[in-house]
């Protein structure tokens, strides 16, 4: 008889919680980690779902993505460009158990309500997911009314994002407009325990982040509220982001498809400069884009050519990484635990009992061999198991 907890042996594995634990033994049941110890976890084998030996594979916390466009994203080049909302297996593939869905250019179209809707149909579907009320332009669109009271009353939406600054598709926000918006952000965080964060979209203005250097030198904002993201666009860009990191600020970089272009970082040549040159590894987190359109214009604003974002280039930028030897726990804290500990997803992002059983196997090439999010595999052996409501 199948156990209704969804029990789960995991035997003779190689723990990274991202921390090395050497060599143990998991059990999971009713979604969470209930067990892990060296010694043999003894159990009604009959109560069982999976048991299995792992033969010294590596273990890691699910990947949490904390920048998708979850309804999909685009838009800039006509109606057409829309690009349509990922399927399950297109998370769980890259290794994403976890996802933070936003509006980009588009919230016009597309609302925090559909997103909010489509974080409750992720949910449905296995995968643990949460959101940001607004996108890229001012007046917000909330569905309350009010930043403050979307935060507080609605549960699964955790800030602002991704509110567009130094780029020519924004409202051209003044200090103003961000500093009270940040204000409200911070406060709704602080009365409900949320992330409280403003997740802002950087564009390729030369202005970069001169706005969120402002708000630390003129307002009593905590540096942790103030979250820039696709800080690998422009070299300049991603060297001014790694000096905000000294004063507080988490930044984040995009996992964006190869380009030619000798101004840009990909997201594992951000993480060797941002390491190499010593800066705080607790304080860098990388996100996907998943969904949205990557449009390239040229000085007029006109559109030159679009590429979208997907989240397999996660897994992707942590296979690179260990393919060069970077150290596996620092690498995938970038993926997991950074990103926990900025949005205040408290069962997230480490393997340790009484957290949430998102965990991923990888095989001995650093590929994602299976998945298993809230206790339950969706990847097993390189072959998708569990499939999304409208995919065959």
């Amino acid at each position: 008889m199948v156990s209704p907890l969804m029990i789960h042996r995991l035997r003779n594995i190689n723990i990274f919680a991202p921390e090395p634990m050497g060599l143990g033994n998991i059990l999971v049941a009713a979604g969470k980690i209930v067990v892990i110890s060296k010694d043999t976890i003894n159990i009604d084998e009959s109560l069982l779902e999976t048991d299995e030996d792992f033969a010294g594979k590596r273990i890691i916390p699910g990947i949490i993505d904390g920048h998708a466009h979850i309804t999909g994203g685009g838009g800039e080049a006509g109606f057409k460009t829309k690009v349509p909302a990922l399927n399950l297996s297109q998370y769980t593939k890259a290794g994403v158990t976890t996802v933070i869905g936003l509006l980009g250019t588009d919230d016009t179209t597309r609302n925090t309500s559909s997103v909010i809707a489509q974080v409750y149909a992720l949910r449905e579907e296995g995968l643990s997911a949460w959101c940001y009320t607004g996108g890229y332009h001012i007046p917000l669109n909330t569905l309350t009314g009010s930043v403050r009271k979307d935060i507080v009353h609605i549960e699964p939406i955790i800030g602002v994002g991704e509110l567009a600054i130094s780029d020519h598709r924004s409202s051209q926000p003044t200090f103003a407009e961000i500093a009270r918006i940040a204000g409200d952000v911070h406060v709704a965080g602080l009365m409900t325990g949320k992330a409280g964060i403003v997740h802002f979209h950087l564009g390729d203005g030369k202005r970069g982040l001169d706005l969120i250097e402002k708000l630390l030198l003129e307002t009593e904002i905590p540096p942790r509220v103030l979250n820039p993201t696709h800080c690998n666009r422009r070299i300049e860009l991603f060297t001014q982001a790694c000096q905000l990191t000294k004063k507080g600020i988490s930044m984040d970089v995009t996992a964006f498809p190869a380009t030619d272009s000798d101004d840009e970082y990909s997201a594992a040549e951000s993480y060797r400069k941002y390491t190499d040159r010593g800066f705080d590894n607790s304080q860098f987190t990388v996100s996907s884009d998943g969904g949205g359109c990557l449009p390239h214009f040229d000085k007029q604003g006109e559109l030159l050519h679009l590429d979208y974002g997907r989240c397999t280039l996660l897994s992707d930028y942590l296979k690179e990484l260990l393919d060069d030897d970077y150290p596996l726990q620092a690498v995938i804290a970038t993926l997991t635990s950074n990103v926990a500990k900025l949005l205040r997803l408290h069962k997230k992002g480490i393997i340790k009992v009484g957290n949430d059983a998102d965990l991923l196997i990888l095989d001995s090439n650093n590929n994602i061999e299976s998945v298993m999010a809230l206790g339950e595999w969706h990847q097993k052996n390189h072959k998708t198991i569990k499939f999304g409501g409208f995919e065959t």
